[in-house]
């Protein structure tokens, strides 16, 4: 039996890769920083799938939550075979409406706890010849608006770089880019979301079982809906001057209120 350890596991896409992953019959870690929650979703994920579900409690906006994660994936005598990056926020503002501090945070999660885990866990599958990552992106990567953005192209860059490196190790690395998918990520950053048509929504199941899909084909980059990929394939013809403006309209009318 296989081991994945999923990180912001308790809720949306992270908790529907624990449920997915869970009744395919891998035991789990699961990690997030409210250890209540965690304690809850992994009793009922035992009671109901027959795993073993590991809690690990963590804040990656910090360095001592990071480092505990890196020594569980570090771990040989335990080996995690699947890492889902999952673990990511949003902030309510433009840029120089955030502050620092906040904007700092974000990258420490987005990219600085995605580089950590991903080269802690690569290195220990590499030695066993096996393994994958999941790097959770977004459809924001592929358009000019802000940090959140930004954060989240540099996880495309990165990952679809280190999969070119570890070709034939036996491990596969792979960054998902959904669009609009019903979570409490909107909420909790407290940005509005009524205007939102109701076309663009993803089903956070539907799009785990696709991204799990494109992992086994060995995609490096998966965009998990046809609308989605629609849509990408019109961004990437469009002039970049263009995405700005567009996207800039769109944050205004989709985006914190």
């Amino acid at each position: 039996m296989t081991t994945a350890l999923i990180t912001g596991a308790t809720a949306g896409i992270g908790a529907a890769f624990a449920r997915r992953l869970a009744a395919d019959g891998h035991d789990l870690v699961l990690v997030a920083r409210d250890k209540e929650r965690l304690q809850e979703q992994a009793t009922e994920l035992h009671d109901r799938h027959g795993i073993e579900a590991e809690v690990l409690t963590a804040d990656l906006a910090e360095d001592t939550g990071i480092a505990s994660v890196e020594a569980r994936l570090a771990d040989r005598r335990r080996p995690v075979d699947l890492l889902v990056n999952n673990a990511g926020f949003g902030n309510k503002g433009r840029y120089l409406e955030v502050s620092m501090a906040d904007e700092l945070r974000m990258l420490k999660v987005h990219c600085e706890a995605v580089l950590r885990l991903t080269s802690a866990a690569a290195e220990s599958m590499r030695e066993r010849g096996r393994g994958g990552v999941v790097n959770v992106a977004s459809v924001a990567a592929f358009v000019p608006r802000g940090t959140y953005g930004a954060s989240k192209a540099w996880v495309v860059q990165f990952t679809q770089g280190a999969a070119r490196d570890m070709a034939g190790t036996g491990v596969r690395l792979m960054a998902l880019c959904p669009g609009f998918v019903r979570t409490e990520f909107h909420q909790r950053a407290g940005m509005g979301t009524d205007n939102i048509p109701g076309w663009m929504w993803l089903d956070s199941d539907k799009l785990v079982s696709a991204a799990l899909a494109d992992l086994s084909r060995g995609k490096s980059l998966s965009i998990p809906d046809p609308r989605y990929k629609a849509l990408m394939g019109v961004v990437k013809l469009a002039p970049r001057s263009l995405l700005g403006g567009v996207s800039s309209r769109a944050g205004r009318k989709y985006g914190p209120k």
